[in-house]
């Protein structure tokens, strides 16, 4: 059995929030949030790349009946995909992050609802019965986020954000006792989308923010890891490197593509498992997440992960916001290139590489750190890798 699928414009939350709330009865068709809404602009995922191929792809007029929520991402390889969610796993994540953050509450909603962080802010509105503020589209201001904090009027409230987000109201709550005690006032700040820089992470927690940091994805119907432990009825482990996830939230599968569904889902012992392609460990039901399979680069004939490359970078003062991308070398191979946003950092390119080599060895070490005005991002406030990269090729060689 089948029912139709509705493509609607992410920019707009009422919108969406209704359309989500007859998906979610089964009494309606399945929806679509997209950027720009049926149009051809352009499609901003989760982490990496810019899949115009999915934009181009036709969407489907219907989906298997089970499928409530089609989120489009091209996760963190760039290779389009078109995520299916059912009723039963986006209500399961809901009654899972309830429990987690102890009672059901008002959010505010400051991601776009392309997004799943976004849209399971609305999930979880109407599964609580609350009218969810809603941040209007645009640039993110941390003081005018503070003056929708002080909307909320619900006992428990929370919102969802990502590092780039979080970074800037930590920065405007240094400065601004107003800002602080409103953001304060939140008890839960979920933070995901990427790993928070341990040096931010420290600097809310200063500031009174109530951050947790999330583990997730829009296979998993959004974050089903809290600082670490595996929330509801999931199940983490870790298979040769890699982190695999199990349990209710899970995904049905990628619209359109069986082959690509059989390779990233699959049974073991009668239990469906998500390999999420992130290298990790997991101890005594700790989930530790230490980067991408896939970002990975040969210097030198020795692989270098970035993500390791990047967590030294942003534990040196003054570039806790950096982002570290690959670029081609005529000597190398490959290297890692530092690249910062705004005012020029007191960090030396030497300290760095010593940081970096001292961590993660020689082959690591970046061979410059690139200052831009602005740094490339995509609509949900995370950087651009792919167009980081591409903006700065042929600098390295």
């Amino acid at each position: 059995m089948t029912r139709s699928l509705e493509v609607l414009d992410g920019a707009d939350a009422g919108g969406v929030s209704s359309a989500l709330r007859v998906a979610l009865s089964n009494d309606g068709p399945a929806i679509l949030p997209r950027e720009g809404g049926t149009g051809h602009g352009r499609h901003a995922a989760p982490a990496l790349g810019d899949p115009e191929v999915a934009r181009d792809a036709p969407v489907p007029t219907e989906v298997p009946r089970a499928v409530a929520l089609v989120i489009e991402t091209s996760g963190s390889s760039g290779v389009p995909k078109r995520v299916a969610l059912s009723t039963d796993a986006l209500l399961a994540s809901a009654a899972a992050v309830e429990v987690a953050l102890g009672g059901q509450g008002q959010w505010l909603l400051a991601l776009p609802t392309h997004y799943i962080a976004g849209v399971q802010v609305l999930v979880r509105s109407i599964v609580a019965g609350t009218t969810p503020v809603v941040q209007p589209a645009g640039h993110f201001s941390a003081s005018a986020f503070a003056d929708l904090a002080d909307e909320l009027d619900a006992p428990l409230r929370f919102t969802s954000l990502v590092p780039a987000q979080l970074a800037r109201l930590v920065t405007a709550a240094e400065a601004d006792p107003r800002i602080r005690r409103s953001v304060a006032r939140f008890d839960s700040i979920l933070i995901g989308g990427q790993a928070v820089p341990a040096a931010l992470y420290e600097r809310a927690k200063e500031a009174g923010f109530q951050v947790v940091r999330t583990y997730g994805s829009s296979e998993t119907a959004g974050g089903c890891v809290y600082d670490g432990r595996a929330i509801g009825q999931t199940v983490a482990r870790e298979s040769g490197g890699e982190i695999e996830l199990s349990g209710p939230t899970l995904a049905e599968g990628y619209l359109g593509d069986e082959e690509l569904t059989a390779r990233k889902f699959r049974v073991d012992d009668g239990v469906r498992w998500y390999r999420t392609a992130d290298s990790g460990t997991v101890i005594d039901g700790v989930v530790r997440v230490t980067g991408r399979l896939d970002n990975v680069i040969i210097s030198g004939g020795v692989k270098v992960s970035l993500d390791r490359v990047e967590r030294v970078v942003q534990g040196v003062p003054g570039l806790e916001q950096a982002v570290v991308v690959p670029q081609r070398s005529a000597e190398w191979g490959q290297v890692s290139v530092v690249v910062t946003e705004g005012v020029v950092s007191d960090a030396s390119l030497e300290q760095v590489r010593a940081a970096v080599i001292d961590s993660a060895g020689r082959a690591a070490a970046p061979v410059e750190i690139h200052q831009v005005e602005l740094l490339p991002r995509l609509s949900s406030g995370k950087p651009d890798r792919l167009a980081i990269a591409r903006s700065l090729q042929g600098r390295a060689d």
